[in-house]
This record gives C-alpha cells, sequence and structure tokens, in this order.
C-alpha cells in the first residue's frame, strides 16, 4: 500500500533512504528517468504505481511515499544465545560453483549454509510457507508421491499450506500430515490444452494470494506436482524473490538459452541479455513479491493472447523475461530442480527435488 504525502521537494541525489522499522520510506522524482531503476526495483512498474504530486508532468516535483513494509520477522536473523555450530570461513569453502551473482544474490548450493544456524533463528519466526501445486487431469496422481516426500524432506518443521489446484478434488489422497501443516483443495475448471493450464497458473496464484493466502501466510513457494523431494529444501531457499537455475542450461551461454527471441511478444529478451534460464517449476519469495510479479506475467500473456502471440515456453518464458529486469534476491541451484532423466552432474552433490520420469503423452490433454 501506498500513502502519498502531498508535498513537493527540490530535487536531492538522496532519493532514497530506508528505516529500521516496519516501514520504508521513499524520497523520489516520479518522472525522472534516472530514478526509474529504482522505482523498479521498489516493484512500481506500471504508470498506476507512479504518483506526483497535483498530476504535474515535471521532473522537479517529488514526494515522500510511505511504503508498507514487511513484518521484521520475515527479516531479521537473530540467532539465539548458546548455540554451537562450526565457525564459517572466508578463504575455505567449494570452488567449483559461483554462489553469488553480479547484483549480489545468493545461490544456494550444498555446503554453503548451516541447516543448523538456519533452523535456530528462522524457527523462532513463527513463519508459515504456502505451497501452491497444480494438479489437474491425470497430473493429480503425482498428488500422493510428491506430498509423501515433501512431508519428509520440505520445510520440516515449519508450518506449510498445501494449496491444491485441480479439477479433480475427489482424486486428492489423504496423507497424512505433521503438526500445523495441511492441505487446501481448490477446485478449478479442466482445460484441452497443457498451454492454457500453464498460462492460467499465474492468474490463479495472484488471485488467490489476494484472496486466500494474504494474511495467513509469510512466505510462498510455487511447485511443479510432477515432482519428487529427495533430500533437505528447507528455510535456506527463503528470500524476498526466489528463482532457480534450470538444470538443463545452467552451464549453457548466454546466447543459446532458450529465451523467447521474437521481439512482438512481451516474453521477449534481446540476445546480449538476460544471466540464467530460470525453471517455472519453483520459484517463490515473500507473498506480495510473488503476487506483483505473477500479476505482471499475467498481464503480459493476456497482452500477447490478445495479439495473437504465444510465448515460446509460456509462463517460463514470462518468468525469464520479468526475472531479468527484475532480479531474484535469492537464486536455487539446480540442486532444487533435477531431472530424474538426467544424469548426475560433478557439481550437484546432492538432488533435493526434481521432475519425474514420464511419458508426456500419456498425461498432457493434448
Amino acid at each position: 500500500m501506498w500513502i502519498v504525502f502531498k508535498q513537493s521537494f527540490p530535487i536531492t541525489t538522496d532519493l532514497l533512504f530506508c528505516t529500521p522499522s516496519v516501514y520504508r520510506f521513499v524520497y523520489a522524482c516520479f518522472y525522472s528517468e534516472s530514478i526509474r531503476p529504482v522505482l523498479r526495483d521498489l516493484g512500481i512498474n506500471r504508470k498506476s504505481d507512479i504518483f506526483n504530486d497535483n498530476g504535474a508532468k515535471d521532473n522537479t516535483t517529488c514526494g515522500l511515499l510511505l511504503l508498507s513494509h514487511h513484518p521484521s520477522k520475515t527479516r531479521n536473523k537473530v540467532l539465539p544465545q548458546g548455540l554451537l555450530y562450526k565457525k564459517p570461513s572466508v578463504v575455505s569453502g567449494r570452488t567449483d560453483v559461483v554462489s553469488v551473482t553480479p547484483w549480489m544474490a545468493p545461490i544456494v548450493w550444498d555446503e554453503v549454509f548451516d541447516s543448523v544456524v538456519l533452523d535456530s533463528i528462522y524457527k523462532q519466526m513463527d513463519i508459515t510457507i504456502a505451497t501452491t501445486v497444480f494438479a489437474l487431469g491425470k497430473y493429480v496422481l503425482f498428488l500422493k508421491d510428491f506430498l509423501h516426500t515433501a512431508e519428509k524432506h520440505y520445510m520440516v518443521g515449519y508450518k506449510v499450506d498445501y494449496y491444491i489446484f485441480t479439477d479433480r478434488p475427489g482424486d486428492v489422497p489423504n496423507v497424512t500430515l505433521a503438526e500445523g501443516r495441511r492441505v487446501r483443495v481448490l477446485k478449478v475448471p479442466s482445460s484441452n490444452r497443457w498451454q492454457e493450464i500453464s498460462a492460467r497458473r499465474m492468474e490463479m496464484i495472484q488471485t488467490t494470494i489476494e484472496s486466500t493466502i494474504r494474511g495467513h501466510a509469510d512466505y510462498i513457494f510455487c511447485l511443479d506436482v510432477d515432482s519428487k523431494f529427495h533430500a533437505h529444501f528447507g528455510v535456506e531457499a527463503l528470500g524476498r524473490l526466489v528463482a532457480t537455475i534450470h538444470p538443463g542450461y545452467y552451464a549453457t551461454e548466454r546466447g543459446s538459452l532458450p529465451y523467447e527471441r521474437r521481439p512482438e511478444s512481451r516474453a521477449y529478451i534481446p540476445f546480449g541479455e538476460g544471466d540464467f534460464y530460470y525453471g517455472g517449476a519453483v520459484f517463490g519469495g515473500l507473498l506480495e513479491d510473488v503476487r506483483t510479479m505473477a500479476e505482471i506475467c499475467r498481464r503480459n500473456f493476456e497482452a500477447d493472447a490478445a495479439n495473437g502471440i504465444e510465448a515460446a515456453w509460456q509462463e517460463e518464458s514470462h518468468l525469464n523475461r520479468y526475472f531479468t529486469y527484475n532480479k531474484p534476491s535469492k537464486l536455487l541451484s539446480p540442486e532444487y530442480l533435477w531431472q530424474d532423466v538426467a544424469g548426475r552432474s560433478k557439481h550437484v552433490k546432492i538432488i533435493r527435488f526434481s521432475g519425474v520420469a514420464k511419458n508426456y503423452a500419456d498425461f498432457r490433454p493434448n
């Protein structure tokens, strides 16, 4: 939520400052091109998000905005006294992979985090992780293994709400859940094309956050149902906006990444731009950051559809476009999104979550 103080200020180089409290104050020249990257980082992307004083259209009028901030329990990392753990080092550790991006976002690999330390921090916060899963048509058959393995490995010890989107609610399996974890079944229409199912996912994530999840969870992860957990997948994955590096392209040169290359599409990424290819099977973050992302991807998909365009990889193409220009705050390595049909990699020492091997013709409606 934005509150605009109706007061003008002279232009200043101090465009942005933050307070340690629940609120962040933003001092910005709204029509200055130089401040647009800062506004974009704060999630102000559309004209409807931009305010100025008395409708002025010059770049000399500034305003003070009060930006609702996320509760501190989702951001601060306070370690309880008396916890014993291995001393961290800045001179030894993994040297075979990169663990930080050029924009200083961590890339999560095995051996770069300590679960004991992280659990000691996060379990004090009393957080809830919403988790969306789409199980339409025959894909409902994957739910049993998904939920069984999730209860063994996924956010163990934390409150999790599984939101199951399905057109076959009577086929959702009854799986025993740990205390504080629950399944919520949301009935959705069937579809004759798997591409439409993929496309509608962003819209349903957005609207469900707005109508149902908001106020009941701190974080959200959106996961593919035709997958299984194999090992620990915990709070090391949490962040403001989290993307996962696709296992098929983590070592691929930029020019060969399967981005949408047609300029007519809203998912377009030109040659020479882009960072990684992100998988659509695992993404997440704080509720409002994911809601904003889902809304923008949905709008861009709808704009493409109105122009008779379908991006190369549907929602995944739009997701990659969004992450290219709205950098994720944390990246998960291919450990968190492997493929059972792929061989092992010397870089991936542990597989935490993977897409199961299957014949797509047996499950997709087209």
